[in-house]
């Protein structure tokens, strides 16, 4: 019987390869809590200098995987890898792949994905996350459109025949709907009335049609710094090595042992050393937002894993340790398991909008709600992906 293997490489060239090996088997699982890349190498008999060889900037990058996030290997009928494709944030993966010669290589390639965009109005036959996910198979859709209200709204009073519409964007790769949803605009609709919520552009937060927030998680600056050496870009171009390199968190420089604060109330989740970050803390927060401090010079007393800490809160101070030119803490901040700019978070602690924000966004938000009032008088089909489990033998 021969195998058929259809690996999808999304690399910057979107190369699509079809393979057809014998015995050969295309995996995906869930990165292991506790993995790092280099003992995935140990694992997988992959030369460590692969890593050691990287630059500051990409051991950095590497440091970046997070558990549970899914990835692709494929391998031989020995076990041997031949590709893996793991991704570090919603734009950008590494990619293993065994050469012609038998070593191997490691690039960072840019993850391709369609995207989707479309307005949906449901009614309500259970709740609204239930059928928003009957109706797209889209948890995450389902998610964020909790998350959303959060809690404005009583969803416990609403009743068979209400409706729900969203307008959004979400990518979608290998078949799947991947990252988070971007919601431009909610509504719940009972006995008449319609609550609506809207995501301001400028901070990324939901407010309601008067442009009151909804959000009430508030994030601080976690040190007194002299400057920030680095800001959070997405495609952030490497002067040295002229290749396009995200940096995914701010550096805020400082002298080596200044104190570091929690900047919001959580659980520590991770103490300890994470690959070019070196002495690393993070903190999971409440509405999905993670926080990570890295290159301390060392924990402030008794923070150790699964502790509850309050804003504010001494948990570490300033280093240089992992791979680091000099003292500073690199600060990341994590939406939904999404690197986003920590300063749009701090900056966004406020209830009420700038008259001048205010005004585009009041504009913004009466199309929007045009939009779905038009919505709600048509028939609008879910973009639906049904859901499946992914074969590690794709024996046909």
């Amino acid at each position: 019987m021969r195998i058929f293997i259809f690996l999808i490489l999304f690399t910057t060239y979107q190369l699509f390869a079809i393979i057809n090996i014998d015995a050969t088997q295309l995996e995906e699982s869930p990165w292991p809590k506790g993995e790092t890349l280099l003992t995935y190498f140990e694992k997988k008999g992959i030369p460590q200098h692969l890593y050691y060889d990287l630059s500051e900037t990409d051991k950095e990058l590497c440091a970046e995987i997070a558990a549970e996030t899914k990835f692709q290997q494929l391998v031989d009928s020995s076990g041997r890898l031949k590709h893996a494709l793991i991704p570090i944030s919603e734009e950008m993966q590494i990619h293993l792949s065994q050469t012609s010669d038998n070593e191997y290589k490691l690039d960072f390639v840019s993850i391709e994905t369609m995207s989707i965009e479309q307005t949906i109005v449901i009614p309500i036959s259970s709740s609204p996350y239930q059928d928003i996910l009957s109706n797209t198979g889209n948890k995450a859709l389902a998610n964020e459109f909790i998350r959303a209200f959060n809690k404005s709204v009583s969803f416990n009073r609403l009743q068979v025949g209400d409706i729900v519409a969203i307008k959004y964007k979400h990518k979608v790769r290998m078949g799947r709907f991947f990252g988070t949803p971007e919601v431009d605009v909610a509504m719940i609709k009972s006995k008449a009335k319609a609550n609506y919520v809207f995501k301001n552009d400028i901070d990324g937060r939901y407010y309601d049609e008067k442009a009151r927030s909804l959000n009430t998680f508030f994030m601080r600056t976690p040190l007194q710094y002299k400057r920030i050496s680095s800001p959070f870009d997405l495609k952030r171009f490497h002067p040295v090595l002229k290749i396009y390199r995200p940096h995914l968190g701010v550096d805020y420089a400082a002298p080596t042992g200044r104190q570091i604060n929690a900047a919001a109330d959580g659980k520590i989740t991770f103490v300890g050393t994470k690959g070019g970050y070196g002495k690393t803390i993070e903190i999971q927060h409440k509405n999905g937002y993670k926080t990570l401090y890295a290159h301390l010079n060392g924990y402030a007393k008794n923070v150790k894993s699964g502790k509850n800490i309050k804003q504010g809160d001494l948990i570490a101070y300033v280093g240089s340790t992992g791979l680091s030119s000099g003292p500073h803490l690199h600060f990341g901040v994590y939406l939904h398991g999404r690197a986003v700019d920590p300063l749009k978070v701090i900056n966004s602690s406020r209830q009420e909008l700038p008259a001048k924000e205010k005004q585009i966004f009041l504009k913004k938000a009466n199309i929007l709600k045009q939009e779905i009032e038009n919505a709600t008088k048509l028939e609008s089909k879910p973009y639906k992906i049904e859901a499946f489990e992914h074969s590690s033998n794709l024996n046909t």
